[in-house]
């Protein structure tokens, strides 16, 4: 009887710390298959000053915007072809970047550089180990326009660091791309919604803007 006692004891010392033990919250990853989609931010129509405004060019290079790796990049060629025209017709800085050993040479034809045009090469952040930020102070620009592949990278790290660094920043939707379009989701989602960094951002599409 003394044992039995003693185990119903211990049983209900352990069920009354059960009771009172803190509920720990499902991590991400438990709740993944429950998050819900948020509604897409609101885009916003644009005047640009040709005068203190430069236009990225980021990772526009054939080894990820190609048939095979890239649909999506050169889905956005037409339209990025169109936006470079405009703001080299009004003569704003434009700036290209690559990654790894390539060079302006890689960079598909249909929005290749002319004449002296920047290139920059680093990983994501394009202003990592390059002189980006100098390129564009020692022009006076006040305001970048970033589009390129490699949406959730390229895009969304050099855009974020330009707008700690003090630039207005406009990102046209419909010139990003990422190999799954998630990564453009996200992107678009983290530039609409970054603590700090989002009032410095402006969403928008190539046909919203007015040079």
């Amino acid at each position: 009887m003394k044992r039995a006692a003693l185990v119903f004891t211990i049983a209900m010392v352990a069920m009354s710390l059960l009771a009172v033990a803190p509920v720990y919250a499902a991590n991400i990853i438990d709740e993944w298959a429950s998050v819900k989609t948020p509604a897409p931010p609101a885009l916003k129509a644009v005047t640009v000053d040709p005068k203190t405004t430069a236009l990225l060019m980021l990772d526009f290079v054939k080894p990820s915007c190609n048939e095979q790796r890239g649909k999506r990049c050169v889905a956005t060629l037409p339209a990025v072809k169109k936006l470079l025209d405009a703001a080299r017709g009004k003569g704003m800085l434009v700036v290209y970047s690559g990654y790894g050993k390539l060079t302006q040479k890689d960079i598909v034809p249909e929005v290749a550089p002319e004449g002296s045009e920047p290139f920059v090469v680093s990983s994501l952040n394009k202003y990592i180990h390059t002189d980006l930020e100098k390129i564009l102070k020692d022009k006076g620009i006040q305001t970048v326009i970033t589009v390129g592949t490699f949406a959730h990278g390229a895009v969304l790290l050099t855009a974020d660091t330009s707008a700690e660094l003090g630039f207005k920043v406009i990102v046209p939707v419909d010139g990003i791309s990422a190999d799954a379009i998630y990564g453009e989701q996200y992107t678009v989602w983290h530039l609409a919604n970054a603590p700090g960094f989002a009032s410095k951002i402006t969403l928008t599409t190539i046909d919203m803007m007015k040079f």
